[in-house]
């Protein structure tokens, strides 16, 4: 048995290692695959009489239609990598300046820069879905999907259940936050500080979107996948694990439980929460049900690079709004 090392590109979540290895493991000469998504290496165990290059060639074939590269040299993927970067800065910047045209028309009420608003959260929770939501709970989902396959479960009733319990949790928990943000009676001070720290974790969510930070990708280990791929699909199992993902490491969620922290109410809080899930739904949907193929298209690596961009634009902007609110500096932006 002969092992080997490729370096990959194209990845940028815990599906794609999901992706990845399914689809290695359907050639009949490899026998054994894992895939390391923070050093981006695959390593394959093949009885293959085939020279490397040739096993190279054939590999590529077979994962170039979902966005991956492989190589036996990292340099060799760095060109492409620059390619994408410098197409996906300005549509990412044609967004923004969309974004906050729309902002200062007053015609759409974004709270960015000010308080947040339920318009924000579903805004941002439309970024998390296509950005660290996808690569944790969407991982999640796709180990979900492959236990239904294969134990023929419906997958309708699995996958309702589950973003109910999704959308449940962050409405009720957000609301819990939103009153412990009440009892420590957190004045204007507090808040900005609290929002100026989700706009830190934005910021570096978006600098590993579009490559910097790239080998500390957040997600969750392999054993997580593999202990959720085993576990039996009751009545209720989906329900409690939509329910937790509450508690996920994403930096976005992490972002938006701060906000609703500083919220200081109830309904405040659970508003933000329920609308930054709601706005991660139509994605995580699409997903559920296997027709989310652009996010393992060859245009990914673009769609998601420019994704990066905006999370930058949105995080550097209500950074500088923050340290304004503080009296740290002016402001830049009057918006």
């Amino acid at each position: 048995m002969k092992k080997y090392s490729f370096h990959v590109l194209g990845t940028h979540c815990a599906s794609c290692k999901i992706l990845l290895e399914d689809i290695l493991k359907e050639q009949d000469f490899v026998k054994n695959v894992q895939v390391n998504l923070k050093q981006e290496i695959i390593d394959i165990e093949t009885d293959s009489t085939k020279s490397i290059d040739e096993i190279l060639l054939i590999l590529n074939e077979k994962v170039k239609v979902n966005g991956y590269t492989l190589a036996l040299e990292k340099q060799d993927l760095v060109k492409q990598t620059d390619n994408v970067i410098w197409t996906a800065i300005p549509i990412g910047l044609v967004f923004l300046i969309l974004f906050f045209l729309l902002q200062k028309s007053g015609l759409l009420n974004f709270g960015i820069g000010g308080v947040t608003t339920p318009v924000t959260s579903f805004i941002i929770g439309l970024i998390a879905s296509v950005s660290s939501c996808l690569a944790i709970v969407g991982g999640l989902v796709l180990s979900l999907s492959a236990k239904i396959s294969q134990d023929n479960l419906s997958d309708t009733k699995t996958f309702l259940l589950f973003h109910i319990g999704r959308l449940v949790s962050f409405g009720l928990l957000g609301g819990v936050l939103g009153l412990i943000g009440s009892a420590l009676s957190i004045n204007f001070t507090f808040t900005t500080i609290l929002g100026i720290i989700a706009s830190v974790i934005m910021l570096l969510l978006g600098l590993n979107l579009v490559g910097i930070f790239a080998k500390n990708k957040l997600t969750l280990g392999s054993g997580a996948f593999n202990f959720f791929r085993k576990i039996e699909h009751k009545t209720l199992t989906p329900l409690i694990i939509g329910f937790a993902t509450f508690f996920l490491p994403c930096g976005f969620t992490q972002s938006m439980q701060i906000v609703a922290l500083s919220s200081g109410s109830f309904v405040g809080g659970a508003l933000i929460m329920f609308a930054f899930a709601l706005g991660t739904l139509p994605v995580l949907t699409l997903l559920s049900f296997g027709s989310a193929s652009f996010a393992h298209s060859k245009h990914a690596p673009l769609f998601f690079k420019s994704a990066g961009v905006v999370v930058i634009g949105l995080g550097l902007f209500a950074l500088l709004s923050g340290l304004a609110g503080l009296g740290i500096m002016n402001p830049l932006f009057n918006i």
